[in-house]
């Protein structure tokens, strides 16, 4: 009943920017947390980002500085702001959201199909 999709991806030389966005439709009670992760060939799914419903946000290493993580949870959105791309951020991009259904007691994890990005000269 909830789905999740993202958009925004695409190809970028090192330095640019991209913004991605990942909203959630169906019948949903509340988005408690939105966040993304990325997959590289070769290497293992990895925590990009995260926002809470609350407003509090965290960020991998790796991108902190150079990435914006921000959400409309009335809109059931999240976006992320990512400048200053470098070829090692080139990977598929996944949403990811905590979600309570209309019709669920607890909220489920939920994820999205993937969006590419890929850093490049």
């Amino acid at each position: 009943q909830v789905q999740l999709v993202e958009s925004g991806g695409g190809l970028v030389q090192p330095g640019g920017s991209l913004r991605l966005s990942c909203a959630a439709s169906g019948r949903i009670f509340s988005v408690y947390t939105m966040g993304w992760y990325r997959q590289a060939p070769g290497k293992q799914r990895e925590l990009v980002a995260t926002i809470t419903l609350s407003g509090g946000t965290s960020y991998a290493d790796s991108v902190l500085g150079r990435f914006t993580i921000s959400g409309d949870f009335a809109k059931n959105t999240v976006y992320l702001q990512m400048n200053s791309l470098k070829p090692e951020d080139t990977a598929v991009y996944l949403c990811n959201a905590l979600i309570q259904g209309a019709s669920t007691l607890v909220p489920y994890n939920y994820w999205g199909q993937g969006t590419q990005v890929t850093v490049s000269s």
